[in-house]
């Protein structure tokens, strides 16, 4: 393992430039499409492995089927238990990793060269013949119930929820992908391998890999890992719509500090005006304490330590949001000064140093995203899944150069709806009008 970081390590050096990357598109004899980007100065290679659907094709009754399937991977498969799996993997200084999101799981894979073919049969077995142990589901279970627990008293994570519901109602989206206390405690082992076939199956594959391994090599050792799997399972979820208007709803909750989530719909990852709205964002929210809404509610008048505005381009429903936390005797200000930044920003668009600005902080930080094996396949896994060519990586910095002034100003108009915005407190605010309550 001493090793393995060694190299992770060393693979930050020697990595090549990020705009001298080139992407390799491969189809493998078995038909499954990968990108690779290949680099043999270390003997190390990282696979990403992206199945679309996630925590959002979970059935009906049973929330929290995938998050919980995803945890259980890594606990046993073929005829290893889940300690001989841990004990197996450590030999081999391999690394797994297995995550649920909404709109995808996720499987992550890093292992050297000299191992390879060891470390991609053991992952196969999780991939392919995982055990699901009754004792392995009852400890994660338990995990994930411990985790639940704790989110019912973080109001982060309440007013996440909170949110979610008002917005999306039945939709997956309405509610947490680690499921309820009530959910989870009644998912069976059988719900668990229904998940597996559900969602990782042939057809919602997509695949990227960095490091010393040969087009060729990848194309079969994918076809080995993969070919097995089911060619398809459970249908995507419908558009989740979005059923919150402007204003304000607080779930009370006893903390000296409010916590406010905030936002409308969004814009699509696909539209154009993507770019001129994801730059308009840097200036607005997302650029951090350069941005207009962390001058003006926390450096000028000391409302928050932080606030935030993002896009959040899901795949059945777009949204833009935002976050502050206040005093609760001063959240109902920083609301104010935050609905007003919106409203400014709509109106009059940005200036023309905000816009420089925020082109030299997004093509200044985007080649930092190329760090390593790990980041790359990760990076071309998101790329396919978005729809974006290959060249993208070349041609991303000038998109955002390209933005100009009156473009920022037409997408502000069009995305920015100050009195769309929905405001979810939970704490307990001081002074702020909510009809009703």
């Amino acid at each position: 393992m001493r090793f393995l970081a060694s190299l992770l390590t060393s693979l930050l050096l020697a990595f090549p430039a990020w705009a001298e990357i080139d992407i390799q598109e491969i189809t493998t004899p078995g038909g499954f499409d990968a990108w690779l980007v290949e680099e043999q100065g270390i003997p190390f290679v990282a696979l990403e492995l992206r199945f679309k659907g996630g925590a959002s094709l979970d059935r009906e009754g049973k929330r929290g089927a995938t998050n919980l399937m995803m945890a259980l991977l890594e606990e046993g498969a073929g005829d290893m238990d889940a300690r001989s799996f841990t004990e197996r993997t450590e030999e081999l200084a391999a690394r797994f990793s297995y995550d649920a999101y909404d709109d995808a799981v996720s499987v992550s894979a890093k292992f050297l060269t000299e191992n390879r073919d060891e470390a991609v049969a053991l992952l196969r077995e999780t991939l392919v013949n995982p055990r699901f142990d009754e004792d392995a589901i009852e400890r994660v279970r338990a995990q994930v119930e411990s985790g639940i627990r704790s989110d019912l008293k973080d109001p982060n994570s309440i007013v996440g929820q909170a949110f979610d519901a008002a917005a999306f109602g039945d939709h997956p989206y309405g509610s947490s992908a680690d499921g309820t206390l009530e959910s989870v405690a009644a998912l069976t082992r059988d719900d668990l391998v229904a998940a597996h076939k559900g969602t990782m199956r042939r057809d919602n594959v997509y695949i990227g890999a960095a490091g010393d391994i040969s087009a060729q090599e990848l194309s079969a050792l994918i076809d080995d890992l993969l070919g097995d799997l089911p060619e398809s399972g459970w249908e995507q979820p419908g558009p989740a719509g979005f059923a919150l208007e402007g204003g304000i709803d607080i779930v009370p909750f006893e903390t000296p500090q409010s916590v406010a989530l905030f936002g409308h719909e969004g814009i699509e990852r696909d539209d154009p005006d993507f770019f001129p709205a994801y730059v308009m964002n840097v200036v607005l929210g997302g650029g951090g304490f350069e941005s207009r809404l962390m001058q003006e509610v926390r450096e000028k008048r000391g409302l928050t330590y932080g606030v935030y505005s993002y896009l959040v381009p899901k795949d059945h429903a777009a949204l833009y949001l935002g976050r502050v936390a206040s005093a609760n005797d001063r959240i109902a200000e920083a609301i104010q000064v935050i609905r007003d930044e919106w409203a400014k920003l709509a109106e009059n668009g940005v200036t023309q140093d905000e816009l420089e600005e925020a082109k030299t902080y997004l093509t200044g930080a985007y080649p930092l995203r190329f760090d390593g094996n790990g980041p790359i396949a990760d990076i071309l896994v998101g790329m396919q899944m978005d729809g974006l060519p290959t060249e993208y990586v070349v041609d991303r910095n000038a998109k955002v150069e390209a933005v100009t002034l009156d473009d920022v100003k037409r997408v502000a108009k069009r995305l920015l709806r100050p009195e769309d915005l929905h405001f979810t407190v939970v704490g307990q605010p001081e002074g702020l009008d909510v009809p009703g309550q």
